[in-house]
């Protein structure tokens, strides 16, 4: 029966990674994976030897000689457990997609487009990096992707020349990411599953990650694509923005900065703060839109004319739920290997076998070339089961380097091919980035930048 969860496992996993090819989006595959794999667990329970108990961190002792109504007992109290730790990632979610779809609602980002003064291109390449690094980190790395082509495509005029923007903003965004709690869904696995806390991952990770950024980005502005200045700036066109645009960008920011302050000063689970910055952020929005307050109504007639205007309910309307049903699929999947102790016995056996490179990490002995490997893997397959599957196969303490280096690896790696994260697919679709060409030209710029930062952690991890 192990075997055939396996086997459910990979081809699953096959048809995420071939979305593209097979034109079946990646959250079917993953919610079916999910299904079948505890449907299997549930009818073979008396057959596996083996069970992991995850609030512990350790195999059970005979669990074989336990009887069929215990066992099933103990399947529902681990799916629940499972289920709980995966919804506390995914309400975080709910919670950060809704401010900046409501800081959008104001048209917000608009503000940013101020920033940009020049014509040069090597400088826009710059301010461009910049705003990619540091945005990825307040408000995640897809969101910072799609704000920023979307000011990209006002401000430069060729195409030819816009992909090659793009090309490097999925490298600055991706390495802004990594050294933020908040910065993408893989750090915030980590953090919210109390594998790192927010001043280590910065004080690891900053510096690598801004190498990350820095080296590519310093190579880029000396290519031929960025030499000289830009035909044209276009002149605005949209809508007027709202006179609120800036204070509503300014309260979004600060709304999801102020998250792991709470986290620290009540020691309650991230989500409930994103949820209080929600609820700030929803009332000023609702004040500045002078709409009608109203939680909820009765009239339906009254609450459908409420939702044409409310910024909050408009906000809901457009978070992209397809995401969070592929996480919430792709993280029970794994949670079903975990619980088989399969990823357990994986690692033990990847600890055994593969050689040592460079430091030894401490309290595990993980080999540095595993975490690289990782980081290279997530190019060509999501990273969000990567690091999923890392949680239930290292049990190493927080904020062991060995986690920090996780979340530096998955985190930047995926830049290294255009299908290797999410702020990679958000460009491709937007720009309609060629996958061949982005292996040509910018690949190897994210593996140079991933190198340096990777070796810059290496140095920078002896320090704590």
């Amino acid at each position: 029966m192990e075997t055939v969860i396996i086997l459910v496992f990979v081809l699953g996993y096959l048809a995420i990674t071939l979305e593209h090819s097979i034109k079946i989006d990646k959250l079917i595959p993953a919610l079916v994976m999910m299904a079948i794999c505890w449907a299997l667990i549930a009818l073979g329970i008396d057959s596996f030897p083996q069970w992991f108990d995850s609030a512990k961190h350790s195999l059970l002792d005979n669990f074989g000689l336990i009887g069929h109504e215990e066992k099933m007992h103990m399947m529902e109290e681990t799916l629940l457990h499972h289920l709980g730790k995966t919804a506390e990632i995914l309400v975080f979610l709910l919670g950060a997609m809704t401010i900046v779809e409501i800081i959008d609602y104001f048209d917000g980002f608009s503000t940013i487009k101020g920033f940009i003064k020049t014509k040069k291109k090597s400088k826009i390449l710059w301010i461009f990096a910049f705003l990619a690094f540091i945005l990825s980190a307040i408000i995640d790395n897809l969101t910072a992707t799609i704000v920023l082509i979307s000011i990209l495509q006002k401000i430069v005029k060729d195409r030819e020349v816009r992909i090659w923007y793009a090309g490097l903003i999925i490298i600055a965004a991706n390495a802004g990411g990594a050294w933020s709690p908040i910065g993408d869904v893989t750090t915030t696995m980590l953090w919210i599953g109390k594998k790192v806390t927010t001043g280590h991952l910065i004080g690891y990770l900053f510096v690598p990650s801004l190498l990350c950024m820095l080296v590519p980005t310093f190579i880029a502005s000396f290519l031929p694509a960025f030499k000289g200045n830009l035909d044209q700036i276009e002149e605005e066109t949209d809508k007027p923005k709202s006179k609120y645009s800036a204070a509503m960008l300014y309260l979004g920011l600060a709304g999801i900065v102020s998250v792991p302050i709470f986290k620290t000063v009540t020691h309650l689970p991230p989500y409930v703060g994103m949820m209080l910055a929600l609820g700030v952020v929803a009332i000023f929005a609702e004040i500045y839109s002078s709409s009608k307050f109203s939680i909820s109504s009765h009239d339906s007639e009254e609450s459908d004319a409420h939702a044409h205007h409310s910024p909050v309910h408009h906000s809901l309307s457009k978070i992209e739920m397809p995401s969070i049903l592929f996480f919430l699929g792709i993280l029970m999947a794994v949670a079903a290997l975990e619980s088989l102790g399969i990823l357990f016995g994986f690692a033990t056996t990847l600890q055994d076998t593969m050689p040592m490179l460079g430091t030894e990490l401490h309290h595990g002995g993980v080999s540095d070339l595993v975490v690289l490997l990782l980081g290279v893997g997530s190019a060509v397959i999501d990273n969000v089961p990567l690091v999923a599957a890392s949680l239930g196969m290292f049990s190493e303490p927080i904020d062991n380097e060995l986690w920090h280096f996780i979340a530096y690896s998955a985190g930047t790696g995926g830049s290294m091919l255009i299908i290797g994260s999410a702020a990679g697919v958000v460009a491709m679709g937007m720009e309609k980035i060629d996958f061949f060409w982005y292996l040509k030209k910018i690949a190897w710029l994210a593996f140079v930048g991933f190198i340096v930062g990777a070796a810059a952690f290496m140095v920078t991890r002896t320090l704590f």
